[in-house]
């Protein structure tokens, strides 16, 4: 057992050779590497913050870490209004839930999701949109660490032995069965080595277990509940960006725009969701109706995340290819959207951000908000 754990191991050494990160990006200080981020990992004034939901981070999330799901980032009634629009949520609001998850001001505070990355970016630009500009975006996310750390390879290699172990005594059990059903026939010796096989399998396996939770303290990527001591936080409204953030008056303009002046409009709206909500055959939480925004461009979030690669974005080389594919050109005002700006509509700013470009906003409102005023346009 131990030769093959060690095989094991070293087949998933050779697999975790680094990928050749696109060090074209222009704004590489958004992104952290997961071995920079594993050196982070229980120091003080530093927060992993999960922007997945709480079901997946009870399932497997970094040691240390809180859950701040994006879709629940933005905050509007169940008509659609956003209170204090374009922010995701008014400041004592924000204050109180920021504070609630132990982040203070001077937290350092590193976002991530499985590791496609939307619900990563739906973090990042929560938190950048009131001022907090100490945060970066763990690239590859929970995996990446998980493919770091030697302790997840151990245990990994025991569970994968462990799985193997358990073949010859599933076809003892299926022997077994259909004797009993008269499927097949069995003498008296086949049967008492069938169940002797069975009974060897089952201590062996509860062996297996044990080597395996006594590593579970030391994994960088646990399962189990939320457990932090909330902290104050304040937001001074001098500090607010609005600089990658829209709401719904500025992005009817943009529409209106595009719609007068098409390909020589200067600006461009970004639908990032899935065809199936573009074309409104698919209807999401409380919004009344489904459909698009006018003059949008359809680049579905998945095209410019690496799920390929397990990380969060796409090379350089390959986003620019694809952005000017769809003529997003650097001297137009951006606007990208999903159903609630955090998260699918915020990757796509994100990855516009790492190539440089400028003029580029999340519309915060999203789809729960144009879809639910009946006093917009949309087509389907």
């Amino acid at each position: 057992m131990k030769k093959m754990i060690k095989g094991l191991l070293l087949a998933a050494t050779l697999a975790m050779t680094p990928l050749v990160v696109a060090d074209e990006y222009h704004d590489n200080d958004i992104l952290i590497s997961a071995e920079d981020a594993v050196k982070l990992i229980g120091k003080e004034n530093v927060m992993f913050v999960s922007g997945d939901t709480e079901d997946v981070y009870k399932l497997g999330h970094i040691k240390g870490s809180v859950e701040m799901y994006a879709h629940h980032l933005h905050h509007s009634d169940i008509t659609g209004n956003m209170h204090c629009e374009p922010l995701y949520r008014c400041l004592d609001d924000a204050e109180h839930y920021i504070g609630s998850k132990g982040i203070s001001n001077d937290t350092m505070i590193i976002a991530y999701d499985d590791f496609k990355g939307p619900n990563a970016t739906g973090v990042y630009s929560f938190f950048t949109s009131f001022g907090h500009t100490n945060i970066k975006i763990l690239n590859g996310g929970r995996a990446a660490i998980m493919e770091i750390d030697p302790v997840q390879q151990k245990y990994n290699a025991i569970k994968a032995e462990a799985k193997k172990a358990k073949k010859p005594a599933k076809k003892a059990k299926k022997a077994l069965k259909n004797h009993k059903k008269g499927k097949i026939e069995l003498s008296e010796v086949q049967i008492a080595e069938y169940k002797a096989l069975i009974k060897a399998s089952k201590k062996e396996q509860k062996e297996y277990k044990a080597q395996m939770k006594a590593l579970e303290p030391d994994l960088l990527v646990v399962k189990g509940e939320e457990n932090v001591a909330p902290k104050t936080y304040r937001i001074d409204k001098e500090d607010v960006n609005l600089t990658n953030i829209a709401g719904k008056e500025e992005v009817k303009h943009a529409m209106e725009d595009i719609l007068k002046n098409g390909k020589d409009s200067k600006y461009v709206i970004i639908d990032s969701r899935s065809m199936a909500e573009i074309i409104g055959e698919r209807k999401m939480d409380n919004v009344a109706r489904g459909g698009h925004i006018p003059g949008s461009s359809f680049i579905e979030w998945s095209e410019i995340s690496d799920v390929k690669n397990k990380r969060s974005f796409k090379s350089a080389t390959d986003l620019k290819a694809i952005y000017a594919k769809n003529g997003i050109d650097k001297d137009k005002t951006i606007y990208a959207y999903c159903m609630v700006g955090a998260g699918r509509g915020s990757e796509h700013i994100t990855a516009l951000k790492l190539l440089g470009y400028k003029n580029i906003k999340v519309f915060t409102g999203s789809w729960d908000v144009w879809g639910n005023d009946m006093s917009l346009p949309l087509k389907r």
